[in-house]
Formats: C-alpha cells, structure tokens, sequence
C-alpha cells in the first residue's frame, strides 16, 4: 500500500510538473515578437487617409517627413492573442523656428474603424516650446479571436495608425516634422483563447481588391483574396498551438491520476475477521 502510494504521488508531482511547464510555456510566449535588429528597416512615407494608409508589418520602423497639422495614417495586421504596442516619436523643428508647445496625439482604429481603446501608455504629449520630440505609446486590449456582434472587443484583421498634431500655435502650421512609428506584440497565450473564429479577418480593401482584379481579367473567375494592409508574416491565426493543450493534458492525466489514487485507498482489504465465514 505505502509502494503505491509513492508510486502516486512521485505521478502527482510530474503532473504538476507538466502544469508548471505550461506556465512557464506561457511567460515565454508573452516575450515581444522578435526583430532583426530592434530598428528594422520599414516604409519612408505615410498615408493621408484611411484609404491611403501605408502598409507596415510588426518589428518594422516607418518614418516619413511631413507638415505639422498633417493627419498620417499607417495600418498593420494584429492576429488573435497578440497585445500589440504602438510607439510614435515626432522629431519637431528647431525651437527657433517654433512659437509655443505642441500637442500631439497617436490613435489606433480596427478595421471597422472603430477607435481602440489604449488599456496604457502615452497616447497624448505635449512638447514644450524648446523640446526637440515629442515621444508617445498605445498599448492595445489583446485582439480576440472572436466576439459578440455588439461588442467593441478587437479582433483579427488591419488596424490604423493616425498621428496628429492636436493643439499648437498657429503660426507653427505646416513646419516640417520628422516621424517614426513602430508596432510590437506580446503573444498572450492560451490564457485569453476563446471558442469560435472569424470566418475572415477584418482587413479592408479586399472586396474592391477582388473586383477590380476580376474587371481586369475580363472573367467571371474568382480572383484570390487581396490583402492590402499585408497579413502576419506566418499567415493569419497560425499558431493553432496554445498552452491550453497542456493544460488540457495535464489536468486530464491529474484526474485519472486522483480517481486511481481514490480507489485504492477506498477499496476493501479482503473479508474482515470478525464476520463468519457462512455470512
């Protein structure tokens, strides 16, 4: 009895040892998406509209001169279980040039163009009239893999950038100003996985893609999806593996484990000595 239980409890103790496994699983998996060299090389202009955001993957750095007061628009892919962070920096013109502070702004829209909601960071900063930039951060909820039709949680598909000027003296309108954008993420892990999924992310621009690419070809084939604000270099919701699957696993093997465990303590030893051997 006592060699069983050992044996039992040295299969316990592996179990948690799996569980502990998947936590540290975890903690690796919500590292930031690694980059070539932490300045990767990225687009040098920026868009002026939604319709005309320029594309920008994750770990990339976008720059692009511009004219204060100018709204400058980027979008990039976020894929379910990330929590991306977007950071801005403005480079402003010599203080000399300049009559007073500057507020500025940085916004995250979904591909609904529903405005996000920045859970932390820096969205809005002001400038002092002798400060050379002006640096901002939005941290972003963790995009789901699926939500409720009335909910505003984020999901799979494009999301926009805007940077702008809010409030400043308007004799410093249209000063040249020198920008860098740069989007990472922290994968969440199974923690916050959900059931169901979006049949396609949301990544405007597609559906004109496909028609004007059928207008072309002058046929009633369909054409492949276009994806104009790109999609995760490893393709959309790819990392089918999530530490649930070891949680999953090692709760099931604790189970079985404490129901065997159950049993052998509760089970009968053989005829008791007090009864008679006819009852």
């Amino acid at each position: 009895m006592s060699r069983t239980r050992r044996v039992l409890a040295g299969a316990l103790l592996t179990g948690l040892a799996v569980l502990t496994g998947a936590s540290a699983a975890v903690a690796d998996d919500a590292s930031p998406s690694p980059s070539a060299s932490g300045d990767a090389s990225g687009p040098t202009e920026a868009g002026t509209t939604f319709r005309t955001a320029t594309a920008l993957q994750q770990g990339e750095t976008a720059t692009a001169g511009a004219s204060t007061g100018d709204y400058l628009y980027w979008v990039f892919p976020a894929d379910a279980g990330q929590r991306a962070t977007v950071t801005a920096k403005v480079t402003l013109p010599e203080s000399a040039t300049r009559h007073g502070a500057q507020t500025w702004q940085v916004d995250v829209y979904d591909g609904l163009r529903r405005r996000q909601p920045c859970v932390y960071g820096k969205q809005t900063g002001t400038a002092a009239a002798e400060a050379a930039a002006v640096e901002l951060t939005c941290v972003l909820r963790t995009v789901r893999a699926n939500a409720e039709p009335w909910a505003n949680d984020p999901l799979p598909g494009s999301y926009y950038v805007r940077l702008t000027v809010l409030d400043l003296a308007q004799a410093d309108l249209g000063l040249p100003v020198r920008t860098e954008v740069e989007v990472n993420s922290k994968d969440q892990g199974g923690s916050v996985d959900v059931d169901g999924s979006l049949s396609k992310p949301l990544v405007p621009g597609v559906s004109s893609a496909e028609r004007a690419s059928d207008d072309a070809d002058g046929s009633d084939a369909s054409p492949a999806p276009v994806a104009l604000a790109g999609e995760p270099e490893d393709g959309w919701s790819s990392g089918w593996w999530t530490s649930r699957w070891l949680w999953t696993a090692g709760g099931g093997v604790l189970a079985a484990l404490a129901g065997v465990f159950g049993y052998s303590v509760t089970r009968g030893r053989g005829r008791p000595s007090h009864v008679p051997p006819g009852a």
